[in-house]
C-alpha cells in the first residue's frame, strides 16, 4: 500500500484466510442447559486502552466528535443493535434498565470505565444462555411434537420488532426459529434423527462457547460500537485481531482467500480476493455465509453461532489441502444449502497482476480488433523496488508492456479491466494514470483538519492516447475509484458498467495497550473536486447488474461518511465525451434491447429482487417445497431462455451447468456449453468494445489507437 506521510491504508478488512496450518480446536467442557452465565469483568489494561482510543479518535479521526450525551446515546443504541439486531434476545425490561447508561457512557468512556459496557455485555450473554437452554430442552423433549402440515409463518426481518415484554413471547419465537431450522434441514433431504442429533449438537456447542466468553470478547464488542459511530472503517482490532489483519497487509495470503465477517449467528462473505483459491474457484460469492467446515473427506463441522476466529482457524489450512464448505446463498434467505470444495493455495503475485487479450467486433463488414487489459489489484513488489531488481513487478510496468504488445499487435482501441478490483497501492492508481494523461493531479487527500494535498502525475509521457473505455461494477473500490475518476474527469475515456463501491476514505493504524486501532483520517477527492466516497463513481454508461446496492457499497454501511465536494484540482476543461453520451446511450440501448445476456441480467435481477422482498416464511412443508420447486423452475426457466436465444443447449436442470450471471464479478468463471471447451465471450466486455467502436465513429471514421 502506498504510504503518504503516515501508513494510509485504502481497503478495509475485517478477517482473510491467510494462515497455513489448521489450528487445533479446543476441547470446550459441556454447559447443562439452564446453567447461569458467569459475569465477566473489566481488565485494568483495557481501561488503559480505552483512553488511548478515545484521545486517538476524538483528535485524529475525519470527523470532530464531541465526547458528549449525544455521542453516549449514539454508542448505546450502535451497541445494542450489534448485540441484538432482530430483537430476539432482550427483553423490553432489559432495555428499559439500560436506559441509566444513555447519557452516561461518555462519561465512562472518559475514565476508561467499562463497568456499564461489561453489565450489558454480561446481560446479552445470560439471554443468549436461556434461549439456547430452551431450544435444547425442545429438542430433547418436544421434538416429536413438531409439526410440518400446520398453517404458520415465520418473519425473518425483525430489525424494527418491538422488544418481547415476556420470555413466553421469546419462547414462541424461538420455537418458530427452531421449526425453520428443522424444516431447512428436511428440505435438504436429512432424516428426522439426523436433524435432532445436528441440532442438538448445533446449539450445544454455541452453549458452551457462550460460557466460554471472555473479557476480551465483551471489550471488543463495545469498542468497536464506540468506533462504529464515527464510521464504519474505523475498527479496533483486539490483539488476536491485530495479528489476522497484519498478516492481510502482508499479503501472505495461502489458504482460500475470502474476506469473512460475523453477521448474526452466521459467518458471511465479504468479498474474494483476486487471483486467490475461491476466486479461481468460482463457487463462493460475496454474500454467501458459510453454515459447516470440513477438511478433505473429513465430516462436516457445523459452525453456525461460532466466533469468527474459530470460525478462520477451521477454514485455514496447508497449501494444496481441500476444504469443503457448506454454504447458504445470500440471493434468497430459504436458499438450500449446497456444499462446495476449494483447495487452498498460496496468492502469487502473478496470479494478481495485470494480463491482456484482444477481442474481435464486427463492425459492419469490417472485423475490429479491441486491446482488453484486466486488471485484478493495484499491487507492487516493494522489497523488489527496495532492493533495485530490475524486473519488480508493479500495475504500471506491467500494464506499460501490455499496451505496447497491443500496439504491435494492431489492435483498434483499448479497454482497462477493473470489475471487481478492490483497489491496492494508491500510488499505483497515480502511476498508471499517468500512462494515458499528460502531468497534472490525479486525486486530492483532504485531512481531519481540512489540509489537501494534491497528488499529481510528472511525467509528460503519454503511452497511449488513443480511444481508451474503463469497464468498472459495484466492487470496484478505492484505487479503482481514483483511475476511473481521473479519466473522466480528464475526458480521456468512457467509465462503462456500474456504480463503483463508494470507498473514499483513508484509514491509518495506531498501535495501543491492547491491539490496534483502525481509524479514518481522509478522505479522496477527484481532480473535479468530488469525493469518491459514498457515491463512488457512476459510469457514463449503467449496464444492468446483479449486485444489490442496498447490501453491497459504502452507501449500504451505517454512519458512512457522506459524500461531498471541495475546490477543484484543475480546471476541468470541455469534455469531449460528454456530448455525444446522449447517442452512445441510444446506441447503446437499441443493442441490448434484445440481447440474450443482457436481457438475462435484468429477468434475473427483477427475480432476485422479488425473492428479497419477502421477509416471511412459511413453515408448512408442502408449501416451501412448491415454494423452492416454483423459484427453480424460474431462474431455469431463464438461464434456457438465454441459452436458446443464442442457440446453446438447453439445460434439464439449474444442477447440470448453473449458470447465475453473465458478469465477470457475478459469476467468476464465464460458463461453458454442455457439448464445446470454449468459453462463451464476456458479454459485457464486448458490449463495452461496441461502445468504444461507436465513440471512436462518432469522434472520426479514421480514429484508431495510437503512442
Amino acid at each position: 500500500m502506498k504510504q503518504t506521510g503516515t501508513r494510509l491504508l485504502i481497503s478495509v478488512v475485517t478477517i482473510v484466510l491467510a494462515l497455513a496450518g489448521v489450528q487445533a480446536q479446543a476441547s470446550i467442557p459441556e454447559i447443562k442447559p439452564g446453567t447461569p452465565f458467569t459475569p465477566l469483568e473489566p481488565t485494568r489494561e483495557e481501561a488503559i486502552t480505552t483512553q488511548q482510543i478515545m484521545s486517538n479518535l476524538l483528535r485524529g479521526h475525519y470527523e470532530r466528535k464531541r465526547l458528549n450525551n449525544a455521542l453516549s446515546s449514539e454508542v448505546l443504541d450502535t451497541l445494542l443493535d450489534d448485540l441484538d439486531s432482530t430483537h430476539s434476545y432482550f427483553l423490553s425490561s432489559d432495555i428499559k434498565e439500560f436506559e441509566q447508561f444513555r447519557n452516561h457512557l461518555d462519561e465512562a468512556l472518559s475514565r476508561g470505565d467499562m463497568k456499564p459496557a461489561f453489565y450489558i455485555y454480561n446481560r446479552f450473554q445470560q439471554r443468549i444462555s436461556e434461549r439456547l437452554s430452551f431450544v435444547i430442552t425442545e429438542l430433547e423433549n418436544n421434538a416429536a411434537e413438531f409439526k410440518f402440515e400446520t398453517q404458520e409463518t415465520l418473519e425473518l426481518d425483525r430489525e424494527e420488532a418491538p422488544w418481547a415484554t415476556t420470555t413466553a413471547e421469546l419462547d414462541n419465537l424461538w420455537r418458530k426459529r427452531l421449526k425453520n431450522s428443522m424444516l431447512n434441514l428436511r428440505l435438504a433431504g436429512k432424516e428426522d434423527k439426523d436433524i435432532l442429533e445436528l441440532l442438538t449438537k448445533r446449539y450445544q456447542n454455541q452453549l458452551n462457547r457462550v460460557h466460554q466468553s471472555r473479557p476480551v470478547d465483551a471489550y471488543q464488542t463495545f469498542m468497536n460500537a464506540v468506533t462504529r459511530t464515527f464510521d464504519p472503517h474505523t475498527q479496533y482490532f483486539s490483539p488476536r485481531n491485530s495479528e489476522n489483519f497484519n498478516i492481510n497487509m502482508s499479503l501472505s495470503l495461502q489458504g482460500i482467500g475470502a474476506v469473512l465477517q460475523t453477521e448474526d449467528e452466521h459467518t458471511k462473505v465479504v468479498r474474494l480476493v483476486p487471483g486467490g483459491p475461491a476466486s479461481k474457484a468460482g463457487n463462493l460469492e460475496p454474500e454467501d455465509k458459510i453454515i459447516g467446515v470440513a477438511q478433505g473427506d473429513e465430516d462436516m463441522v457445523d459452525v453456525i453461532g461460532w466466533r469468527l476466529d474459530e470460525v478462520v482457524d477451521l477454514i485455514r489450512g496447508p497449501k494444496s489441502s481441500t476444504v469443503r464448505l457448506e454454504i447458504l446463498s445470500g440471493e434468497v434467505a430459504t436458499a438450500e444449502p449446497k456444499t462446495i470444495s476449494i483447495v487452498r493455495d498460496e496468492v502469487k503475485l502473478e496470479e494478481q497482476s495485470a494480463q491482456k487479450e484482444v477481442i474481435e467486433i464486427q463492425d459492419g463488414k469490417e472485423t475490429r480488433r479491441i486491446g482488453v487489459i484486466d486488471i485484478p489489484t493495484f499491487y507492487i513488489d516493494f522489497e523488489g523496488r527496495m532492493n533495485n531488481l530490475p524486473d519488480y513487478r508493479s500495475t504500471t510496468r506491467d500494464v506499460r508492456r501490455l499496451v505496447n504488445e497491443l500496439l504491435d499487435e494492431k489492435v483498434d482501441g483499448l479497454i482497462i479491466d477493473l470489475r471487481s478490483n478492490g483497489g491496492g497501492s494508491l500510488e499505483e492508481a497515480i502511476n498508471l494514470t499517468g500512462l494515458f494523461i499528460p502531468t497534472g493531479p490525479v486525486v486530492q487527500v483532504r485531512g481531519a483538519r481540512g489540509d489537501v494535498d494534491v497528488l499529481r502525475d510528472r511525467d509528460p509521457e503519454v503511452l497511449y492516447a488513443g480511444p481508451l473505455t474503463v469497464l468498472v461494477n459495484r466492487l470496484s473500490a478505492s484505487a479503482s475509484e481514483i483511475f476511473a475518476g481521473a479519466v473522466q474527469d480528464y475526458g480521456r475515456g468512457l467509465v462503462i458498467g456500474g456504480q463503483t463501491f463508494g470507498k473514499g476514505t483513508v484509514q491509518s493504524l495506531r498501535p495501543l495497550t491492547e491491539g490496534q486501532l483502525k481509524i479514518t483520517q481522509a478522505k479522496f477527492y477527484r481532480v473535479s473536486g468530488d469525493s469518491t466516497q459514498n457515491q463512488g463513481v457512476i459510469p457514463d454508461i449503467m449496464f444492468p447488474s446483479l449486485f444489490d446496492k442496498e447490501k453491497i457499497g459504502e452507501s449500504a454501511l451505517e454512519r458512512a461518511l457522506p459524500w461531498d465536494t471541495i475546490k477543484p484540482a484543475r480546471e476541468v476543461s470541455s469534455n469531449p465525451i460528454r456530448s455525444k453520451l446522449s447517442h452512445l446511450k441510444e446506441l447503446h440501448e437499441a443493442r441490448i434491447s434484445d440481447n440474450p445476456d443482457f436481457v438475462f441480467v435484468r429477468e434475473q435481477k427483477a427475480l432476485v429482487s422479488e425473492m428479497r422482498e419477502k421477509t416471511q416464511v412459511s413453515l408448512n412443508e408442502a408449501e416451501r417445497r412448491a415454494e423452492r420447486e416454483e423459484n427453480d423452475e424460474r431462474r431455469l426457466a431463464l438461464e434456457n431462455k438465454r441459452r436458446k436465444a443464442k442457440g446453446l443447449p438447453v439445460l434439464a436442470s439449474l444442477d447440470s451447468d448453473e449458470a447465475d450471471s453473465t458478469e465477470k464479478s457475478e459469476g467468476a468463471e464465464e460458463e461453458k456449453t454442455d457439448n464445446s471447451e470454449e468459453e462463451e465471450p464476456d458479454a459485457m466486455l464486448i458490449e463495452a468494445g461496441n461502445i468504444l467502436l461507436d465513440y471512436m465513429r462518432m469522434s472520426s471514421p479514421g480514429m484508431t489507437a495510437q503512442r
